[in-house]
């Protein structure tokens, strides 16, 4: 190595001053060059984490990676946040965990910046709006299905007449994970959440729609649909109920899986009020009663055409006996007369009863059971299928009639069969990815690109420069030794034969031992070299023979 290396510096040597410059050069480009493979092989290969993130949500997104060790980058032209692509679920677990990416939304913090001096009613009804728009969209993007929502209320300016008031409406944009879906109780929830959070706003007034455009409530039937999905969940529950009690009730003696039940169930949703009147005749009793008595009678008192005689003085009065009967007194003070008159009003006992019937009654009960082949060891201890007998199947039938509470006289029915199941087939194994599906084949590839490029730079590059230079620097020793050689017969004082080429002086070649043919045939071997230098040498000669 030492060799090579004093023959590699001694080729530098011999060369030209712009040679041995554009070697270097290109070697310290070669070696930059395969510094820059090795860092790119070594780069990880970078996805995007979140795109389309806010000023405020990037910063925050930012600092939560830089705390938690995950490296990153910005796309300078979208500025997207990416993370090394076998990390993306690790950043996005611990981003969800701080609850970032908040959104853009504000809510109510709105109000608390300063207003300003000379804000109009106008511009802060319409912050307040839209604060309570940024709420209600916040609370919605809680849902588990929901990723963001967006909310645009129309609430018209209320009217003191009632024939000019026009009702609030809402429309709610959301948009949904990948692969979910909202169901038709998660819709209501939305909008009663809606209407219950701004006055005067109607459930039926308020619209939901998700990414793709699809129509998720529809206000004008929301409360026929309403009922009818009531309706057939609850008949959905009940058959569960009673499929569930007949499964855990056999399973136990059939085996797990070796049973299929199934019950449809007629439920009567009509409602019925009813409205009674019932009379007791045993119990009369007294509703009212006019009593009336009327009674005159014509004494000694002044009476007639008023007058001389109907103005006399009335008569001594006489003692009456109160023992004595009102003829005896009437008699004894002059004729009159006595009416008395009652009615009575009777009504029997009467009672009113309203009566409200329940709704979902069952109407009838329709199951049907399908039970496997029983298994069991035969004589040599193998395992084999065999059919239930009829008392077995007789008694499963009696077991699920108790369980469900069967009643024949509203028509239930109770069907149990014996089959032997086919037994399912064997799952298909999962497909395994590709090879250029798999996440760490780029990371494979940009290192093996690198090592290949290293290489090709120190075995194409690198290796046949340094030959070339050993070889040169080989060549010109051996011509140096060559001319050493043939100088040294000469008297100049130099010790031994040599072509100076070191520039320190006149540049002279003695005439070797051999004569004068072996000085010309070693300064034509140099002639290649260093023309200059051997032009000298042969004009020196010149001038030693003349």
């Amino acid at each position: 190595m030492a060799l090579v290396k004093q023959q590699t510096v001694q080729g530098f040597q011999g060369l030209p001053a712009l040679r041995q410059i554009g070697l270097m050069i290109g070697l310290a480009a070669s070696v930059a060059l395969g510094v820059a493979v090795v860092l790119w092989s070594q780069k990880p290969n970078y996805t995007v984490l979140y795109a389309g993130l806010g000023n405020k949500d990037a910063g925050e997104v930012v600092d939560a990676l830089k705390k938690n060790g995950i490296a990153f980058e910005i796309d300078q032209k979208t500025g997207a946040v990416m993370v090394d692509s076998s990390r993306v679920r690790d950043a996005r677990m611990e981003l969800a965990k701080d609850g970032l990416p908040e959104g853009n939304a504000m809510g109510f913090e709105m109000l608390q910046k300063d207003q300003g001096f000379g804000t109009s009613q106008f511009i802060e009804t319409a912050r307040y709006q839209h604060a309570l728009e940024g709420e209600l969209a916040r609370t919605i993007s809680t849902l588990r299905n929901v990723e963001s929502a967006r909310l645009h209320l129309a609430i018209p300016k209320r009217s003191v007449f009632l024939r000019d008031r026009a009702d609030p409406t809402a429309s709610v944009m959301v948009n949904l994970n990948s692969g979910r879906t909202l169901d038709e109780d998660q819709v209501a929830a939305i909008v009663h959440l809606v209407s219950s959070s701004v006055p005067y706003l109607k459930p039926e007034k308020v619209t939901i729609v998700d990414q793709r455009g699809n129509l998720l409530s529809n206000g004008a039937d929301s409360g026929k649909m309403a009922a009818s999905s009531s309706q057939f969940a609850y008949t959905r529950k009940l058959e569960k109920t009673y499929t569930d009690r007949i499964r855990n009730l056999l399973e136990p003696i059939v085996g797990a899986g070796r049973i299929r039940a199934t019950v449809n169930a007629d439920l009567d949703f009509t409602t019925t009020e009813l409205t009674r009147e019932n009379y007791n005749p045993d119990l009369p009793a007294l509703r009212s009663e006019e009593v009336s008595e009327d009674a005159s009678r014509d004494g000694s008192g002044a009476s007639g055409i008023p007058g001389a005689l109907s103005n006399q003085p009335p008569a001594a009065a006489t003692l009456q006996d109160p023992n004595a009967p009102p003829g005896d007194a009437g008699a004894a003070g002059g004729s009159g007369s006595t009416s008395k008159h009652s009615v009575r009003n009777y009504e029997l006992d009467k009672t009113i009863s309203h009566t409200r019937l329940p709704t979902g009654n069952i109407r009838r009960l329709s199951i049907a059971v399908v039970v496997d082949n029983k298994q069991e060891l035969d004589d040599n201890d193998e395992l084999v299928s065999k059919p239930w007998s009829k008392d077995e199947l007789d008694r499963f039938t009696r077991l699920i009639k108790e369980s469900v509470g069967f009643d024949g006289q509203r028509g239930d029915t109770v069907n149990v069969i014996n089959v032997s199941f086919i037994p399912p087939a064997e799952p298909e194994p999962v497909p395994e990815l590709s090879l250029m599906q798999q996440p760490w084949i780029w990371d494979v590839a940009k290192q093996a690109v690198g090592a290949l490029g290293v290489l090709f730079l120190v075995f194409g590059v690198l290796k046949p420069v340094m030959r070339s230079l050993a070889e040169k620097g080989e060549q010109l020793g051996q011509q140096q030794a060559a001319v050493t050689a043939a100088e040294g017969g000469g008297g100049d004082g130099v010790g031994q034969d040599q072509l100076s080429l070191s520039g320190g002086g006149t540049p002279q070649l003695a005439a070797p031992q051999g004569g004068y043919e072996q000085s010309l045939e070693t300064a034509k071997s140099v002639v290649n070299d260093d023309p200059k230098r051997v032009a000298q040498v042969v004009k020196n000669w010149v001038g030693e023979d003349g």
